[in-house]
């Protein structure tokens, strides 16, 4: 079997890495806020997320960027090894233009979408927080429309645009594992 090297895989186990360096610093800074360097006037992420409501936005945000921003892309990284690794095929041309809109689009919309969630439900859950706590003192429906009414649209678009990304993606996975090669047909 001829060993064909291919650069997508390499690539989106990179770019997993890199998001998941982004999930330690979030992870951090929920877990241990900027108190662990003596600011005191910073309002606790912790407490946001066990407040509910706009914290629903900052967990959701937190787990979805972990599972899709982190394991999805990694995941992802094993099927480009699959095509180019296994089968031989090396993404040349469309489906080559194909892995790079899969790689930017799927990366930057994830990355934006899920941590917009998560700044605007933080901001949302220290808006929601009684003064005497820290916080704002809004009521929810303040919070809504300062706050999360403000960041649908941006998070939808990011999240189609990530969605976009896994189509071209799989488009490209079809184009590349049926191309023929010299490897292929040697094999067959």
């Amino acid at each position: 079997m001829m060993n064909v090297q291919g650069k997508w895989a390499g690539r989106f186990i990179w770019a997993a890495i890199a998001q998941g360096v982004i999930a330690v610093i979030v992870t951090v800074l929920i877990v241990q806020p900027l108190s662990f360097f003596n600011i005191n006037s910073y309002y606790s992420p912790a407490k946001v997320i066990a407040g509910g409501s706009g914290g629903t936005w900052m967990f959701t945000g937190y787990i979805a960027y972990l599972v899709v921003g982190v394991v999805a892309v990694a995941v992802t990284a094993i099927f480009y090894f699959y095509i180019e690794g296994i089968m031989g095929r090396i993404y040349t041309g469309v489906s080559n233009a194909l892995a790079w809109g899969h790689y930017i689009f799927m990366n930057v919309g994830v990355a934006g979408a899920m941590l917009l969630m998560i700044w605007g439900g933080f901001m949302a859950g220290y808006a929601m927080a009684p003064t005497s706590e820290g916080g704002l003192g809004e009521t929810a429906g303040q919070v809504h429309v300062n706050y999360l009414g403000q960041l649908v649209n941006p998070i939808g678009a990011l999240i189609l645009l990530a969605c976009l990304g896994a189509i071209l993606g799989g488009l490209g996975f079809v184009l590349a594992s049926r191309k023929s090669t010299a490897l292929a047909s040697a094999t067959s």
